[in-house]
C-alpha cells in the first residue's frame, strides 16, 4: 500500500495561505484518485456538505441496513414471529455474527460472541479471569488512563472478588505485575489521544508474571490488525457501534481464547448460556464454547443491523491490512495539513507521531476546545471534543477521503483565525 503513503514534505516549500491550501488540495485529489478504498464511501449514508470525522464515537450507516432492517420487522418478526427464532437464525445470530467480528481482531472462528453491551462484557471478563488465576492472587490491575466505565467496572469487580485494584499507566505495566496480580485491563487504543498500546508486550508481560488479560478492543476493532490468536490474549471485548459500523448501541462482542472456554466461569450466568436453555433446570450448567458468554435474550434487531453493516468487510480489496495503510495515511495527511495551515501554537497533538503507536484519530490539545469544536460543526466538520481541551478526530478509512481531511484542516485553521 505504498501508493498511500504521504509524503511529508517538499523540496520548495509553499509559501501563503492560498497556495499552500492549493498544494494540499492537489495532493488529496491525487490520494483519492490511487485510493483502492475510495469505491467502499459509496456503500455508505454521507452528506457531501458534512465531513464526518466522528466514527470513533459513532459509524456511519452502511447503505444497504436499512433494507435489511425492513425485512427483519416486517417479515421476521410481522408475519414469522416466534417462528424466526429457529427460522430466520435469530437464536444462533451472536456466534454467527461473532464468527463474522472474529477475522477482523485476529480470531479463529469459535472464540467471539456478540452480546450485551461492552461494560457487560468486561465485567464478565474481569471477573473470570480473577476466577482463573485462583486463590493466592488477589489484585487486578488497570488502565489508569482507561475510558472512566472500564474503571468503575474494574472497581466493582474488585469488590465482588475480594481484590485490590491498582491503576498503572500500561507502559508500567511490566514492572507493576506480581505474584498476587490476578488480572490486567488495558485498552488497545487510548480513548483521548489515540495512542496505540503495546499488546502483544503487554500480554507476555502479564503471562510472565502468571497473570491474564483482558484487552478493552473499542477504538481498534475494525480500524487496525489486533491478533488476538496470534499474541495469546485471554480475553477481550469490544463495541460495534465505532469501527465496525453496527448503529447506535449495537451489541458488544467477548473473545474468550479456545483453551480458556471451558474454565471461563462468567459472574452473570444467563438462561441463554446455559448447556439446555430450553430446560429449564434450576441447576446451572453452562455452555461450551462461545455461547458461554451469552447471558439474556438478544436485542435481535440491532444484532441482525450489525450483521448487515459487516456485508461491507466482503467487498473486493476490503481487509484490516488495506484500512490501516489508509488510516495511517489520512492521519499523516491530516497532521500534515494542520502543520501546514494552522497558527504556529495554536494547537498541540496528543497523538503519537510514530505509526506503531498511533491507532484511527488524532487528537489536538487547544485551549479553547468546547468552543472550538462547535464552530467546526456548525462549518460541517464533525469530531467532538473531551473535556477539558481536547480536539478529537476519528478516521474510518471505509468512507473518510483525504478531500474529507484536507477540508478539515483548511476549516479547523479558519475556525482558530476568527475573533
Amino acid at each position: 500500500m505504498s501508493e498511500l503513503t504521504t509524503p511529508r514534505g517538499r523540496a520548495a516549500e509553499p509559501t501563503g495561505r492560498a497556495e499552500r491550501y492549493d498544494a494540499e488540495r492537489y495532493d488529496a485529489k491525487r490520494y483519492d484518485a490511487e485510493d483502492p478504498l475510495a469505491a467502499v464511501r459509496g456503500r455508505f449514508v454521507l452528506d457531501d456538505s458534512t465531513v464526518y470525522l466522528d466514527g470513533n464515537s459513532l459509524g456511519a450507516l452502511p447503505a444497504h441496513v436499512p433494507a435489511r432492517l425492513d425485512d427483519v420487522v416486517r417479515r421476521e418478526w410481522g408475519e414469522l414471529r416466534i417462528r424466526s427464532w429457529d427460522e430466520s437464525g435469530w437464536w444462533t445470530a451472536p456466534e454467527r455474527v461473532g464468527g463474522r467480528i472474529a477475522p477482523l481482531v485476529g480470531a479463529a472462528p469459535g472464540q467471539v460472541v456478540v452480546s450485551d453491551s461492552t461494560s457487560v462484557n468486561v465485567f464478565k471478563a474481569v471477573v473470570a479471569a480473577v476466577r482463573m488465576a485462583g486463590e493466592g492472587r488477589d489484585e487486578i490491575l488497570v488502565d489508569a488512563t482507561t475510558f472512566p466505565t472500564d474503571g468503575y467496572i474494574a472497581a466493582s469487580a474488585a469488590r465482588l472478588t475480594g481484590c485490590a485494584l491498582r491503576p498503572v499507566a500500561p507502559a508500567d505495566v511490566p514492572a507493576a505485575l506480581g505474584g498476587r496480580t490476578a488480572a490486567v485491563l488495558l485498552n488497545h487504543v487510548d480513548y483521548r489521544t489515540g495512542r496505540l498500546h503495546d499488546l502483544p508486550a503487554l500480554t507476555a508481560a502479564a503471562h510472565a508474571a502468571g497473570a491474564y488479560t483482558v484487552w478493552d478492543l473499542c477504538h481498534s476493532a475494525g480500524a487496525l490488525p489486533v491478533g488476538l490468536d496470534e499474541h495469546g490474549v485471554d480475553l477481550a471485548v469490544g463495541c460495534t457501534y465505532k469501527f465496525l459500523n453496527g448503529g447506535p448501541g449495537s451489541p458488544a462482542f467477548l473473545y474468550v481464547r479456545q483453551d480458556l472456554q471451558d474454565r471461563f466461569d462468567s459472574p452473570l450466568p444467563g438462561w441463554n448460556s446455559h448447556a439446555e436453555p430450553f430446560g429449564m433446570a434450576t441447576a446451572y450448567t453452562p455452555a461450551d464454547g462461545a455461547p458461554r458468554g451469552r447471558v439474556g435474550t438478544p436485542d435481535i434487531l440491532s444484532l441482525l443491523a450489525l450483521e448487515a453493516s459487516l456485508d461491507v468487510w466482503d467487498e473486493e480489496g476490503v481487509s484490516v491490512g488495506a484500512v490501516r495503510a489508509k488510516s495511517l495515511a489520512l492521519t499523516d495527511f491530516f497532521l500534515r495539513c494542520v502543520a501546514a495551515y494552522v497558527p504556529g501554537g495554536r494547537v498541540e497533538s496528543l497523538t503519537p507521531a510514530a505509526h506503531a503507536e498511533r491507532g484511527s484519530q488524532v487528537a489536538l490539545r487547544c485551549e479553547d476546545a468546547g468552543e472550538v469544536m462547535k464552530r467546526l460543526i456548525a462549518r460541517g466538520v464533525v469530531g467532538d471534543f473531551r473535556a477539558p481541551d481536547v480536539l478529537r478526530f476519528g478516521f474510518t478509512p471505509l468512507y473518510v477521503s483525504f478531500a474529507d481531511v484536507e477540508r478539515a484542516a483548511r476549516v479547523l485553521a479558519e475556525v482558530l483565525q476568527e475573533p
